[in-house]
């Protein structure tokens, strides 16, 4: 794999270290294997060297090129979830914490009770009942999806 395939390929999958330059370790100027773009290398071999090497945190962080609190941070990943959980994540939430089983079925009853209730109004119904704010276009999102049965679906508009 040429150089540029596998930055290409770190990238993608989140695994590109946008500061290479500031992991000054030894194992990565005198060993090829070491590959300083690689960040889910870095941060393993960064709290290796802690775990096994006995470095204190801040000189590990120091030749790995980040803070305490990112060395504090691949930690507790890597504890939760392995070498896996050292690439970098998407910020924020995962899955649509807001469109519970209860919020989905008060949308789908609304919409089965009148199929040309309005987003407002059902924004309105969700906040009253259930305490959840849900943006108008999530609501429509909703309604858009594969899985809601076509019966459900409506051209419509929020006024």
């Amino acid at each position: 794999m040429s150089r540029d395939q596998k930055t290409d390929s770190l990238r993608r999958d989140g695994a590109l270290n946008a500061r290479p330059e500031q992991v000054t370790d030894e194992l990565f100027s005198k060993n090829e294997f070491f590959d300083a773009r690689d960040l889910v290398q870095v941060k393993y071999e960064m709290l290796r060297r802690v775990r096994e090497d006995n470095h204190t945190v801040s000189e590990s962080a120091a030749r790995f090129g980040v803070s305490r609190a990112t060395w504090y941070g691949a930690a507790r990943a890597f504890d939760a979830g392995g070498l896996a959980a050292l690439a970098r994540q998407k910020p924020g939430p995962r899955a649509r914490h807001k469109l519970t089983d209860e919020v989905v079925g008060a949308l789908r009853k609304a919409r089965t009770d009148n199929p040309r209730v309005s987003i407002r109004d059902l924004k309105t119904m969700l906040e009253q009942r259930f305490g959840v704010q849900l943006h108008r276009r999530t609501i429509e999102r909703f309604f858009n999806e594969p899985h809601v049965e076509k019966k459900l679906r409506t051209k419509y508009h929020a006024r």
